[in-house]
């Protein structure tokens, strides 16, 4: 025997990001790289600058396209209307790009953690020190832009006077 029939709902079936999603990634992501660079330090390589610029450079560009896209939602003057599939592919990379940032942090926040408890005793600890942070602040920026753009792409609320009447 069958239950009564499934109800469809009109509510959403992709939910907003949750940020106590992104902290728990990041504090899961920060524990595992404390550990395995405590473990594997003499045979990691010195960390670079680049990622930490690349991911800037994509925060910044997140930015910029949520703002433009914010303005299309809007249809403010000058901004050319946007297309809805345009609009999802934006979700979905706000989506995964916030969860990037959180792994990026959790990885950057954990090596950084363990370099200034460890840069008394190892003098190439500290080397890593500042690209590391730099990481970590560019890895915070774009879990920032990724949530700006998720939000960005939301549907406004329709006023009250333009329901269907009754």
């Amino acid at each position: 025997m069958s239950g009564p029939p499934q109800q469809q709902t009109n509510e959403p079936r992709l939910r907003p990001t949750n940020p106590a999603t992104l902290v728990v990634v990041g504090l899961a992501t920060a524990a595992l790289a404390w550990l395995i660079v405590g473990h594997y330090y003499g045979d990691v390589p010195a960390i670079p600058w680049l990622p930490a610029f690349t991911v800037f450079a994509l925060a910044i560009c997140e930015a910029v396209l949520a703002r433009a896209t914010k303005a299309r939602i809007d249809r403010r003057p000058g901004a050319a209307p946007v297309q809805p599939l345009v609009v999802a592919r934006y979700v979905v990379l706000a989506k995964a790009s916030s969860l990037a940032g959180a792994i990026f942090a959790g990885f950057y926040a954990g090596v950084l953690i363990w370099l200034l408890a460890q840069r008394t005793r190892l003098s190439a600890a500290g080397n890593d020190i500042a690209p590391t942070a730099a990481g970590l602040v560019a890895a915070s920026a774009l879990i920032a832009a990724g949530l700006w753009l998720e939000r960005a792409c939301r549907v406004p609320q329709r006023p009250d006077e333009e329901e269907k009447p009754e």
